[in-house]
């Protein structure tokens, strides 16, 4: 009988100590599942520089992601942060399998460079996605954005704010500035001023390749030709 009741007593022990660890790896499954969620893994980065200013390049932003169907917020310093979208994947966690779905988001700045000239930088903030696979995830990538927005520009280009008469235009050459193009149009580079000054410009280098800058006929060197 003693014999009877130490072996119920072991296979009762065996079972406490089998449902002890079972509870501890589910615990310890949920609380592993449950920081992986609400912890943000990681941030992906990407720039693009545009020639608008910072309002004009928010709209250009918006409309590109109204047009993929990507709901967003715009917060109140002008930010956009797009709502949370699931991956393509799901991810198992803990001791019984239970399914995590893995998702991001897009977290978007316009960085003013000049008058008419703005960086746009695009976050792609993620959560559950393996390493491997963030770069798929990048919008430039996943939904082509930067090349949305270029498209958007080319049809409904900034107005111009250079004057029609008195002057010519001269199309900004790459890597040049406007010293070295007062120098180019006018054969002193001191005349940059007075060209940012009828160009709306704020210093040398408030200007992007290939953009039309209007120079004044009395500063133009008689010799020289757009």
């Amino acid at each position: 009988m003693a014999s009877s009741n130490t072996s119920a007593l072991s296979w009762l022990f065996a079972a406490m100590v089998a449902a002890l660890s079972a509870f501890a790896g589910c615990y310890v499954g949920y609380k592993h599942q449950t920081e992986h969620w609400t912890a943000a893994d990681t941030a992906l980065g990407e720039e693009h520089e545009v020639p608008y200013d910072q309002t004009e390049a928010l709209q250009l932003i918006e409309d590109a992601l109204r047009g993929d169907g990507i709901l967003f917020e715009l917060q109140p310093d002008n930010s956009i942060i797009t709502l949370w979208r699931n991956a393509d994947f799901n991810t198992p966690t803990g001791w019984f399998i239970i399914e995590v779905q893995p998702r991001y988001r897009y977290e978007i700045q316009v960085v003013s460079e000049g008058s008419h000239k703005s960086k746009i930088i695009v976050n792609v903030r993620t959560e559950s996605i393996p390493d491997d696979q963030l770069a798929s995830y990048k919008a430039s990538n996943r939904f082509a954005l930067f090349k949305e927005i270029d498209e958007l520009a080319s049809r409904f280009p900034p107005p111009s704010s250079t004057p029609a008469t008195g002057g010519v235009n001269f199309t900004m050459l790459p890597n040049e500035d406007l010293k070295a193009l007062a120098t180019r149009a006018t054969g002193n580079a001191q005349n940059w001023q007075v060209i940012a000054k009828d160009n709306g410009l704020a210093s040398p280098t408030d200007v992007t390749p290939f953009q039309n800058v209007w120079v004044r006929n009395s500063l133009l060197k008689r010799t020289t030709t757009p």
